[in-house]
């Protein structure tokens, strides 16, 4: 954790907002899927669990969202793909540029990023591997803004279907994934 401790320190420095909206929205993510993880049959180290909860969002501050603190030139959607370029580059693990990249909504497939017009690369990008799934599903749980409090599990529900019937199935699998084991 001190290696990550270092990179959040580098992006998002004491005292500003985004380093405060960051952390509460980390550690909220962080302790969800350690709880969730604690639940599997066999069950991911903590310490992989945490790291990646930490620094799953690490490319918000290169994204313009000023109500955040972040006042970068990307579109917030495009902060998984940036936040992966940023842990390879920083020489983090692919595991963990791959939750950073995959983690958003709950994931989304090239036919989606081209049908939508989004500013990502067209490839899929889907949560595959048991932590990727882990970081993603926790995630949805966590605003980066209000009372940063979790969110019921049908708000949750009913902010994934307006993304789509694809999305939404996602997310009921990966609900069905950590609810029913």
């Amino acid at each position: 954790m001190e290696h990550c401790d270092r990179l959040i320190d580098r992006y998002y420095p004491a005292g500003t907002l985004r380093r405060d909206i960051y952390l509460k929205h980390c550690r909220s993510v962080a302790a969800l899927a350690i709880e969730l993880n604690n639940r599997l049959t066999e069950p991911l180290p903590v310490k992989d669990v945490e790291e990646a909860a930490m620094i799953h969002d690490i490319g918000i501050c290169l994204t313009d969202a000023p109500s955040i603190g972040c006042f970068g030139k990307a579109p917030y959607i495009a902060h998984g793909v940036l936040g992966a370029e940023l842990l390879r580059k920083e020489g983090y693990s692919e595991q963990l540029a791959r939750v950073a990249e995959r983690h958003t909504g709950a994931g989304l497939t090239a036919e989606e990023i081209r049908s939508q017009r989004l500013p990502l690369p067209e490839r899929d990008m889907l949560p595959e591997t048991m932590l990727e799934k882990l970081i993603c599903y926790a995630d949805k749980f966590y605003s980066k803004g209000g009372d940063f409090r979790r969110k019921p599990f049908d708000a949750v529900r009913a902010s994934m279907a307006r993304h789509g019937n694809d999305s939404f199935q996602r997310f009921d699998a990966l609900h069905a994934l950590f609810h029913h084991i």
